[in-house]
């Protein structure tokens, strides 16, 4: 990796240090019945008990980190809920004002959170463009800095930390990765993935639902490819396009997108929630989705380590893909009887 795409693993390294006592190094979780699912040995990395519920924070408080720093009083963010969140947790850590642009329709555990953490929120259409042309707005009005969730290099660095945990981890238990996969949004928690394995020979997978498939396509293409985002039930991995900067930091060192449907990230879900005995969001569980789809690696076991980027889910959501397993079951019993 050159410093033409602006980020090299020593920026990984460097947030992991600086971050170092200020974000959880949240556990490493592994189950029997995932690795055999899997044909492989699945490391989870627990990101949805970071604090604010996703790996996020780390990207966030990074990012924010500096901007104080430099002397910033406020700042502006926008995303489907998880960065928002986040970016208004680190304000409120570094004593900064926030306000952060979610959809109409963002989910209700997201908007609280970031309201408890004292930010002003926005809600502006249901679009990232129609966020960022908002979040712009407001920026021209206050000078408050935007904080992109993923077209920015202090956050794709912290978000690059919790796979370099994970692979520091890894090598520690005695069982380095062969493999890691992410899922993706906007770009920004791959593409710092693949700034934390350069060098290593871990192949980097990301995940993305089918119909949000920006990054596959434009790696397909060869250039960035808008999307228009079909529904799904991983509601942080829908923007319309794949940022700038992760694409440029991606398109040379992925070694492919895995795409996977709601069906395949509600079983994922489950799989997590019963076995792991944790509570991951939709988007978060799209990553052992995507796992579970890799093809086999041969006689060899590999190690394949899953980022959970979030645990901010509805209740009524954790109802109703629970539900709808105990119908498939009362079905299948019905059938075999």
């Amino acid at each position: 990796m050159t410093r033409t795409v602006g980020q090299v693993r020593a920026d990984v390294e460097e947030a992991s240090r600086w971050l170092a006592g200020r974000v959880v190094r949240t556990p490493v979780l592994r189950s029997a019945v995932i690795d055999e699912r899997a044909g492989a040995r699945v490391l989870l990395k627990a990101e949805n008990l970071q604090d604010g519920g996703s790996y996020k924070m780390r990207g966030a408080l990074r990012a924010v980190g500096r901007l104080a720093a430099a002397g910033h009083t406020g700042v502006i963010a926008q995303s489907t809920g998880n960065h928002a969140v986040a970016v208004a947790l680190a304000a409120r850590q570094h004593g900064l004002a926030a306000t952060v642009v979610l959809p109409v329709d963002a989910a209700s555990t997201k908007v609280d959170r970031a309201r408890a953490a004292g930010a002003r929120v926005v809600f502006a259409g249901t679009t990232v463009d129609e966020r960022v042309a908002v979040a712009n707005g407001l920026s021209d009005e206050s000078g408050h800095p935007v904080v992109d969730a993923y077209d920015h290099p202090d956050v794709i660095a912290g978000q690059g930390t919790a796979s370099l945990e994970l692979i520091e981890d890894a090598e520690r238990a005695g069982t380095p990765l062969d493999v890691l996969v992410v899922p993706v949004g906007g770009g920004g928690g791959v593409a710092g993935a693949s700034l934390a394995a350069a060098g290593s020979g871990i192949e980097v997978y990301g995940v993305e639902p089918v119909g949000c498939d920006s990054l596959a396509r434009s790696l397909a293409a060869g250039v960035r490819v808008p999307v228009a985002p079909a529904p799904s039930i991983a509601d942080g991995l829908r923007p319309s396009c794949v940022g700038e900067l992760p694409f440029a930091i991606v398109r040379d060192t992925l070694r492919g997108v895995v795409r996977v449907d709601d069906d395949e990230i509600a079983a994922a879900f489950r799989l997590i929630l019963t076995e792991l005995k944790v509570l991951a969001e939709p988007s978060g569980a799209a990553g052992l989705a995507g796992a579970l789809r890799l093809p086999p690696a041969g006689d060899r076991q590999r190690t394949v380590g899953v980022v959970l980027t979030g645990g901010n889910v509805e209740a009524a959501l954790v109802a109703r893909l629970m539900a709808s397993r105990s119908a498939d079951r009362a079905a299948e019993e019905g059938a075999a009887a």
